[in-house]
């Protein structure tokens, strides 16, 4: 720990009184700064160098990791910070022009606060309500459904400086949505259904070993078997991750138990951030049992005695809920010590609520940020089974995958297997938003066809399909009788639908801005690619585009594939790509001229360097970007 400095700084009982309660430890980093912004709606310096004096740590460190989260300000934001949410489905229901009526009416510029420091108006990417938009966050509260009338009463209650606790409730209230209902939406499994059934099956192991002569407690040495039997089951129905990657939930599980340590950690990730989802959301607000029971059956397989639910900020309307969810749960033995009477089952769960950063829906950033550090994506391997949260063995699973894990716990690996597909075992819920007559939450045994999800929803003259978001896959009419399912278009449950009406190269283009914002900066690749990529763009929407700027738009994926740190800058071009392979006359009705070709080669201006250096090696050329030579290289 690094020595205090000399002279110590004034005492603020609010800052220790904050410091106390995670603590003083500088692991809880993120959720300190979150308290202690609680204060005076902002950080100001005097804040961040004193929780740096008293956390030990370089002040430094303190305000880098303040300055990386979108929703932690070094700046005064106003006492009411208001955040319209900004993407594609938001603004195809009218987000801007309200966003505009907000800001003329309270005599406001966005992205500034006002002069007298009341109030800001800025956007923010998702806030999880596109089953029923425009959203926004009022000081991280959300209010949905907004119309003229609700953003007029809006900037009247901030003019009148009404407190937020003291606003209309019916201004914050949020609908479920839930269209259909499969095995999980419509689940009854009862509090420690799950749990029970997992130990039962370590009893019988016992029971069959040792006979019946002897009794309960003196076998409780045996029930070792119980996780071991529990964690076949979840290997034998093929659950695979509800994230979009599918990786098969058993070997998760089976390599975190046999890897080296002492200590290991379950983690529910619930930073659901790709725009256009919202299943967690109703997940965590009516099913929060469930998930909990998921994440305990997985500490009891893997021996876990430490979990974190790492809560979306935009989300933080949940927390009273899921606090009362855990406090019940300890109260019935079911979190805590000796669950469910075990001796030496010991296990529970800290809410940890994120503070605005998507690339913290990738697993390792999201530990980074657990750790109290900025949400930088880790170098792989080590992957976090072996190597997690502290270094320890870790479990990261998401909200809808141990909502899963606690009914095949429950009922068996057969059961769930029955369900979908031979390599897609189970039902996905999609969150289904965009343009449809009824968005919302829709549960289907994988296998379903794009088709079916359209009629159901009452989707009219859909020409494309968005699934699992923009890092997902862009579907055009032809291929609407697809399937949902690992074998054909996995989804990590992002479903928006765009009609006749909509232009799909604006769509790519909202996309694009999208990632660009969203990157975290950390890999140049990634953070140049992603702005040169909204450039071309950019370019082609302002009609001075060419097939040159489509071609350089090709090479820049395959830059971002190759030399990017992670998944964000892998997929940044895939919105891009899928509209321009379906929909290539959106793109080219704004092309300045579809022949033009550069003039000036830059390549052979380097001609004499070449010469000069004695090299003429492909490295010592560059890649000829023409739609000639873009064209070529495809079909080599």
């Amino acid at each position: 720990m690094a020595a205090m400095p000399a002279t110590a700084p004034t005492v603020d009982p609010f800052l220790d009184q904050v410091l106390a309660r995670h603590g003083a430890d500088a692991s809880a980093l993120v959720q300190i700064l979150r308290d202690a912004q609680a204060r005076d709606g902002w950080l100001p310096p005097a804040t961040i160098t004193y929780l740096a004096a008293r956390l030990g740590v370089p002040r430094a460190r303190v305000e880098g990791v303040a300055g990386f989260y979108a929703f932690l300000y070094t700046s005064p934001a106003g006492r009411y910070r208001v955040l319209f949410a900004d993407n594609v489905v938001e603004r195809m229901a009218g987000s801007e022009a309200l966003r505009e009526r907000l800001c003329t009416s309270l005599w406001i510029e966005r992205g500034k606060v006002s002069e007298d420091g009341l109030v800001s108006v800025d956007t923010t990417s998702c806030t999880g309500m596109s089953d029923q938009p425009p959203s926004l966050l009022v000081n991280g509260r959300a209010i949905a459904g907004l119309d003229e009338r609700r953003v007029d009463e809006i900037a009247e209650l901030v003019r009148e400086q009404v407190p937020l606790d003291a606003w209309p409730a019916a201004l914050f209230a949020i609908d479920d949505n839930v269209r259909r209902r499969d095995v999980l939406l419509a689940s009854d499994l009862a509090p420690g259904e799950a749990l029970r059934a997992s130990i039962a099956r370590g009893q019988d192991e016992a029971l069959e070993r040792a006979g019946n002569e002897r009794s309960w407690r003196e076998r409780m040495p045996a029930l070792p078997q119980g996780p071991a039997l529990t964690l076949e089951e979840i290997k034998h129905s093929n659950l695979r991750g509800r994230g979009g990657a599918g990786f098969m939930t058993g070997l998760k599980w089976e390599a975190c138990r046999t890897a080296p340590g002492p200590v290991r950690h379950v983690v529910c990730n619930a930073d659901e951030g790709e725009p256009g989802t919202f299943k967690d959301r109703v997940l965590l607000a009516r099913h929060a049992d469930l998930v909990i029971e998921g994440m305990t059956v997985c500490a009891y397989v893997v021996g876990a005695s430490s979990g974190f639910l790492y809560l979306r900020a935009e989300y933080e309307h949940l927390l009273p809920g899921l606090r009362e969810t855990l406090a019940r749960r300890r109260g019935a033995g079911l979190l805590g010590a000796r669950i469910a009477g075990v001796p030496g089952f010991d296990f529970d769960i800290a809410i940890h609520v994120g503070a605005g950063a998507y690339v913290c829906g990738e697993e390792s950033a999201l530990i980074e940020s657990l750790e109290g550090k900025r949400g930088i994506p880790r170098n792989r391997p080590p992957y976090p089974v072996t190597h997690g949260y502290r270094q320890q063995p870790t479990v990261v699973n998401n909200v809808e995958t141990f909502c899963a894990a606690a009914l095949v716990a429950a009922r068996g690996g057969d059961w769930f297997r029955s369900i979908g597909t031979p390599r897609s075992a189970g039902t996905k819920v999609l969150s289904v938003a965009g343009d449809c007559a009824r968005p919302g939450l829709y549960e289907y045994p994988f296998g379903v066809t794009v088709r079916e999800v359209l009629a159901d929803c009452g989707a009219r003259d859909p020409q494309a399909v968005q699934v699992s978001g923009p890092s997902g896959i862009c579907i055009g009419a032809a291929e609407f009788d697809r399937r949902l399912g690992f074998e054909d278009l996995p989804t990590a449950g992002a479903f928006t639908i765009f009609d006749g009406s909509r232009d799909m190269f604006e769509v790519a283009r909202g996309y694009a801005h999208f990632f660009a914002h969203e990157s975290c900066g950390f890999c140049t690749p990634c953070r140049v690619g992603t702005t040169l990529l909204c450039n071309a763009m950019d370019k082609v929407a302002e009609g001075k585009g060419s097939r040159h700027d489509l071609a350089r738009i090709e090479r820049l994926n395959r830059l971002l594939q190759a030399s990017s740190h992670c998944g964000l800058g892998h997929t940044a071009c895939n919105p891009v790509l899928d509209t321009m392979k379906r929909f290539r006359p959106a793109y080219e009705r704004r092309l300045c001229s579809t022949q033009f070709e550069p003039a000036f080669d830059l390549d052979g201006a380097l001609a004499r360097a070449r010469a000069m250096t004695g090299r003429d090696d492909a490295g010592a050329h560059l890649l000829d970007e023409s739609p000639g030579a873009a064209e070529a290289e495809r079909a080599r």
